[in-house]
């Protein structure tokens, strides 16, 4: 009976000092990302917003069958395009990139101007409501030019070829 109480209290003083250890351990999974320069981006999130890329903004698009012009012009050999196609696909993708460049640049900005008031303690429940607002209507806005380009590259192609650009893409379930 002794040597069952011996165990009992070992195993108890044993799972006592672990849960003491774990309590006094207090790591963050955002550890190491106060170093940001945009604490709520990565620094892969700026890069692609400062060069106009996709971000994934568009995969209710993309993973439903519909190209968007940047995978297209890859592609263009292996699809194939015809020049004239070629020349209307670079034109919406330019004028893509160049709105969502602008879009992303003002995306940061808002998203450093929220943690600038966080960061000086000036932040209330006002600016708070206003900067996320700001932010919203940003990001809802980068999604927009991302997305309602998806919707004008149809228009270009044969269905033969929006069939050839999911299969290179690796998208097999039927639309």
């Amino acid at each position: 009976m002794a040597r069952i109480f011996l165990i009992f209290a070992v195993m108890t003083w044993g799972l006592t000092a672990q849960a003491g250890e774990s309590h006094h351990t207090h790591g963050s999974k955002y550890s190491g990302q106060e170093a940001r320069s945009v604490k709520s981006l990565s620094e892969a999130d700026v890069a692609e917003l400062k060069r106009g890329g996709g971000w994934g903004l568009a995969k209710a698009a993309e993973l439903n069958g519909v190209p968007g012009p940047a995978h297209l012009l890859e592609l263009r050999h292996k699809i194939p395009l015809n020049a004239a196609q070629i020349a209307k696909i670079t034109n919406l993708f330019d004028d893509m990139k160049l709105d969502a460049i602008a879009q992303g640049e003002k995306l940061i900005l808002l998203e450093q101007t929220l943690e600038q008031h966080f960061r000086n303690r000036t932040i209330t429940d006002q600016i708070l409501r206003d900067s996320l607002n700001a932010i919203a209507e940003t990001r809802e806005e980068l999604r927009y030019i991302h997305l309602s380009t998806h919707l004008k590259t149809p228009r270009i192609l044969s269905s033969e070829q929006i069939k050839k650009y999911n299969d290179l893409r690796g998208y097999h379930a039927s639309h």
